[in-house]
């Protein structure tokens, strides 16, 4: 069993007309619902939704509040290199972009993890471009090892692995594992990876189940917003986070719903995804999978995730800095341009003005 299996079941699903038969009726029917399928998620997603957000909302905010308290978890990501062999055309990161290479040493590893530390985070999540030759497991592994020294949970956002691979991280220390499907249309995936290793959409779309059979704690999955239809992006990726939850039951799911942000380059998204749909979107989440996570990075504005406090978001980074060894060195480039800059302090501030408490530590390694 596999998720690509569930993927294909939807294949030639007519979203067009599906949603030109939901109306007023069906969403306030399935907003009442306590348990949800997943073609009342669909139907939350649809645009006749889009005039009930307020009533989604309140019960978003109750389950948030119900199963999470009033707590959001913050977390850094530190880019250990950018060394990518794929084609990408929609990443910074691509190779023949231009972009300046660099890879840390241990001791710049070092510096870099004190600089965070000293903020008082302990929960990071650690980056490389994905080259297995330039950024190969065993380096990514003494990285953890200096890395323990100062955090509690670390987790990768990294090229995919075998099963055994993820098992070896896992052993060093690892206990999370985020990793975007980019896009879930398989033909529309095709068109973006023209070159490269990941242009294997399957391993791709597969890599979240072989860690979870070796043992991750925690797993993150969405799509890229922009690259392509957005309600059907985020009905998949709710679809693949609600097969993990079930497969998987021991493992925290969650998913993040990042858009397409400015970097070196001239991608322009191909759809244009509204703060409104945004909301929508986690909206729909919330009430479809009651337990499972949603992270808002620094690609949305400060006043946007102000917001999302309060509509589901149970994990936010903070202090963020996307360039490898940008915090130790400012003339870095990063992957893409960061809109929310504020600190983990300023962060902690505005959690605190609105009555939540934020969280720096909610784990253990052992």
């Amino acid at each position: 069993m596999s998720f690509y299996i569930t993927r294909k079941n939807y294949e030639k699903f007519d979203f067009k007309g599906f949603f030109e038969r939901v109306s007023d009726r069906d969403v306030e029917r399935v907003i009442e619902k306590k348990r949800l399928t997943e073609i009342d998620y669909l139907t939350l997603l649809s645009p006749r939704a889009e005039g009930h957000l307020e009533k989604m909302a309140q019960k978003a905010h109750y389950l948030t509040v119900q199963h999470f308290g009033k707590v959001i978890l913050l977390y850094t990501p530190l880019y250990l290199a950018n060394y990518c062999v794929n084609h990408c055309v929609y990443c910074g990161f691509r190779l023949h972009s231009g972009l300046e290479r660099k890879k840390l040493s241990l001791d710049e590893v070092e510096v870099e993890a004190k600089m965070i530390a000293a903020t008082g985070l302990k929960h990071i999540l650690i980056l490389t471009g994905e080259s297995k030759e330039q950024s190969p497991v065993s380096y990514i592994r003494e990285c953890i090892e200096v890395l323990k020294k100062y955090f509690t949970s670390i987790s990768i956002e990294i090229y995919p692995l075998e099963e055994h691979e993820y098992a070896g991280l896992i052993s060093a220390g690892v206990d999370g594992l985020t990793i975007y499907q980019e896009v879930y249309n398989e033909k529309v995936y095709a068109d973006l990876h023209p070159a490269g290793p990941k242009r294997n959409y399957q391993f791709r779309l597969e890599a979240p189940e072989r860690a979870c059979r070796a043992g991750i704690r925690t797993v993150n999955v969405g799509a890229l917003l922009g690259l392509y239809e957005w309600r059907s992006e985020a009905f998949f990726t709710g679809l693949h986070a609600n097969y993990l939850q079930n497969m998987y039951p021991a493992v925290e799911v969650s998913i993040s719903p990042p858009r397409i942000r400015p970097y070196p380059g001239e991608y322009q998204p191909v759809v244009m995804v509204s703060d409104k749909n945004l909301v929508q979107y986690i909206l729909a989440f919330r009430l479809f999978m009651p337990r499972g996570g949603v992270t808002v990075s620094t690609r949305e504005r400060a006043e946007l995730r102000e917001h999302l406090v309060k509509l589901g978001a149970t994990k936010m980074s903070a202090g963020s800095c996307t360039a490898v060894g940008g915090r130790s060195n400012y003339q870095s480039t990063g992957q893409f341009e960061i809109w929310d800059g504020r600190s983990v302090a300023e962060m902690a501030d505005m959690l605190y003005s609105q009555g939540y408490q934020p969280v720096y530590k909610d784990w253990q390694v052992v």
